[in-house]
């Protein structure tokens, strides 16, 4: 099993990693957040998912590359969820960082989740119900810092989705929006929506 890669950067593209370990160049499969992490660097140690395939027409051997501990595991989780594949699972990992996702997770934002290309409703509610015990008990939210918000599904949520979507609209990634915005809502839980975009357009980064 391999547990780790380190080796200089071959290639590099949003998809795509080769590094080069000891002459061997090693293909792995990244997410857009890896791919961040390892952008401009010559060299890097990504953490390895190893998926085989066997017993159709063609066995396959496919390695997953991470830039840390955290995302491989949550992608690990992911793909255990019903109706969450390999690429699925990458694609939610490339839309949130592991600490949105478990961010989300944690607070049942599955509206947030639905922003994911290919995420239905079903498989966002799925994913929410297996996950997140999974994630405070496996200790991959204390790692990142995440804690369930007793006050976040408290907040006008007609008004906080009407923001977002609007943040959205204009631009913004929907994640770092959603959080913005229930952090302002959770201090004026009376705000009018145009003022709450106004605020929330000041705080996103």
């Amino acid at each position: 099993m391999i547990e780790y890669i380190r080796g200089e950067v071959a290639d590099l593209t949003p998809t795509l990693a080769v590094v080069d370990a000891n002459g061997v160049g090693y293909a792995l499969n990244i997410s857009l957040n890896t791919y961040t992490a390892v952008q401009g660097r010559q060299t890097a140690k990504l953490y390895v998912h190893e998926a085989i395939m066997t017993g159709g027409r063609d066995d396959s051997y496919t390695l997953y590359g991470f830039a840390t501990k955290q995302e491989r595991s949550l992608y690990r989780l992911l793909i255990t969820v019903s109706g969450v594949g390999a690429n699925t699972a990458r694609m939610i990992l490339s839309s949130l960082t592991p600490a949105e996702l478990c961010n989300v997770i944690a607070n049942g934002d599955e509206k947030m989740l639905k922003t994911v290309k290919g995420i239905g409703l079903r498989t966002a509610q799925r994913i929410i119900v297996d996950l997140k015990d999974k994630i405070m008990q496996s200790g991959i939210a204390d790692e990142l810092h995440v804690s369930a918000q007793p006050g976040a599904s408290a907040v006008n949520s007609a008004v906080k989705d009407e923001a977002i979507s609007a943040l959205t609209m204009l631009g913004f990634s929907p994640a770092p929006s959603s959080k913005v915005v229930v952090e302002i809502l959770k201090e004026q839980p009376d705000l009018p929506v145009e003022q709450l975009i106004k605020l929330a357009l000041k705080q996103i980064k």
